[in-house]
């Protein structure tokens, strides 16, 4: 289980064949122990050897379908997050790094301090976010500020930006999108009683 909240970004130092294989660069890889979890752009992942500076891992066929780890090449930059300990606090929402799916950015506005991130989502997606509630985007815990149709925007902090991926995004870049597993309770069951 995760929280949403960046420890820090780590380099793509490798991408093997098909992009089977993940080598990333960073300082808090060293600490995790092999077959421990790490959340890459909001992806569960498993760490299966620790290189130089980093850390290696193997990515499925069904998470390069589903997720943009398949469109990282070596020097793009990735968010990443260690699992919360039983006994820590609570920040950010329950994220499981299980990815939804891909949306992609349609904006990304700054007026002074304020900065606006503007997304499309599948509908599948959009059926599960609501406004004030939580999304993470590429590993990051947000709230939902506003939502259209196909579309929803989320406010960023300068701390978000700074820490995160999220600020060098540009419009038409595909991130990872997993909804609030609340509203995916809440769909099944309406689901099941229709």
């Amino acid at each position: 289980m995760f929280t949403g909240i960046i420890e820090q970004k780590g380099r793509v130092a490798e991408v093997g064949e098909s992009g089977a294989v993940l080598v990333i660069d960073s300082s808090l890889l060293a600490g995790v122990s092999l077959g421990g979890s790490v959340a890459v752009n909001g992806v569960c992942l498993t760490l299966v050897e620790h290189t130089g500076d980093g850390g290696r891992f193997d990515v499925v066929a069904e998470t390069r379908e589903r997720t943009n780890l398949a469109r990282l090449e070596p020097g793009s930059e990735v968010n990443l997050e260690l699992p919360m300990a039983a006994d820590g606090r609570f920040d950010g929402h329950m994220v499981q790094g299980h990815v939804d799916g891909v949306g992609e950015v349609v904006a990304l506005k700054k007026s002074g301090d304020d900065v606006v991130l503007t997304l499309s989502a599948p509908q599948e997606l959009m059926e599960q976010i609501v406004e004030k509630g939580s999304i993470t985007v590429d590993g990051v815990s947000l709230t939902v500020a506003r939502v259209g149709h196909y579309r929803f925007d989320v406010a960023l902090i300068p701390r978000t930006l700074g820490v995160t991926t999220l600020g060098s995004l540009v419009a038409g870049d595909v991130v990872n999108l997993e909804t609030d597993i609340v509203a995916k309770y809440v769909r099944k069951i309406i689901e099941e009683v229709r």
